[in-house]
């Protein structure tokens, strides 16, 4: 059991000046914001709880994410609103998209209490090599005597590469097909009929495959001992040579809108200003190195990224990572699982089925995702 488990931080807070609590303050103060994003005003007075600040402190100095980056990263700036997540719950991503917030119940606040000096065990020993969310902080913000629970986590997908294609894998066919409803957005979530439909593959080398593979053995013990069960691997795909038509087609259009402003702009242009030695967040630093080129990433802040192999028949960068590792095969899941058995034959390819079933599953399915 970790030393300070128990530990959480408790404030009752109104935006006020910085003070010597101000990393808390303005942290409580932005996440409030993010909550009422569609009033002008912040309430008068709103109550935040920072859950276990200890523990989580911890599992950011394992995932090498300094403390002041982690709070630039997530208070410089109000989170921007990403799309409804399941349930209707809140999801935000931070502004510089280093970070995802996401709005979670009381009963996963519960199993994540359960789950948490495990968790920091595992990330201990694997040295923070995993598949696993990276969960960085919970916090409780009470706003109009109305609670609501947020997990910070890192954005398993890329804040410089954009994510053309994603999966949501949970080694099921049984109703795991993207609705039409789903497919006609820009970015649709697809699922595993979606991904044997398309013939996807993953096109990686044979060492890093090896890599995943261990990663994601180790990770499903885990899950196993913990009870928990259905997660899913979260899989984006970046298409590089789809990026580099883009970007050239931004940039000429940037070029004509310059061109057209150029003579308003002569004798008018203002002096650099001055570079800053303020903090830029978990993702700021890689601005003042040489500028990137088509599908590179810097592998200390895109830790779920992983290159395809030399040969591969198109140049891509997958983000891979489990995610949904919040739900514990209780009672509820049970009498799901049994429902189900009952409707579609006990030999059927359901999702609610116990933890050691279900890891079994997953990982025979995920292990043919590769080329």
């Amino acid at each position: 059991m970790c030393p300070y488990l128990s530990c959480c931080f408790q404030t009752t807070s109104k935006p006020a000046p910085r003070s010597k609590s101000a990393t808390t303050s303005s942290t409580s103060t932005v996440l409030a914001s993010a909550l009422l994003a569609s009033s002008e005003k912040l309430p008068g007075q709103f109550k935040f709880k920072d859950y276990c600040p200890q523990v989580f402190r911890n599992l950011r100095e394992h995932f090498g994410i300094e403390d002041q980056d982690y709070q630039v990263s997530l208070a410089r700036s109000t989170p921007i609103k990403e799309e409804e997540g399941q349930g209707g719950k809140l999801l935000l991503a931070s502004y510089d998209r280093t970070l995802v917030v996401k709005e979670i119940c009381s009963e996963e606040v519960e199993e994540m209490h359960h789950i948490l000096s495990e968790y920091h065990q595992h990330i201990v020993t694997c040295h923070g090599s995993t598949l696993l969310p990276q969960f960085l902080a919970m916090y409780r913000v009470t706003v109009e005597s109305e609670d609501t629970y947020l997990l910070v986590m890192r954005n398993m997908f890329s804040c410089r590469l954009h994510v053309h294609r994603k999966y949501d894998l949970k080694g099921s066919l049984l109703s795991r097909e993207a609705s039409f409803k789903e497919k006609v957005k820009e970015l649709p979530t697809y699922k595993d009929v979606d991904f044997r439909n398309n013939m996807q593959k993953v096109y990686v080398s044979d060492e890093e495959k090896e890599k995943i593979v261990e990663r994601l053995n180790r990770d499903i013990e885990f899950l196993v001992r913990m009870r928990i069960m259905d997660y899913s691997l979260l899989l984006g795909i970046h298409n590089v040579e789809r990026a580099e038509r883009q970007e050239e087609e931004e940039e000429a259009e940037e070029e004509m809108e310059s061109f057209s402003e150029e003579e308003e702009e002569e004798g008018n242009s203002l002096a650099p200003a001055p570079a800053s030695n303020s903090p830029e967040g978990i993702g700021g630093y890689m601005n003042s190195f040489k500028p990137m080129g088509p599908g590179e990433f810097d592998p200390y802040v895109d830790v779920y990224a992983i290159q395809s192999a030399i040969g591969a028949p198109q140049r891509e960068v997958y983000f891979m990572g489990l995610i949904d590792v919040l739900t514990q095969y209780d009672t509820k899941k049970k009498a799901a699982h049994a429902a189900k058995a009952v409707k579609h034959g006990a030999g059927a390819e359901i999702s609610t089925v116990h933890p050691e079933q279900y890891a079994k599953r997953f990982r025979e399915f995920i292990t043919k995702i590769f080329a």
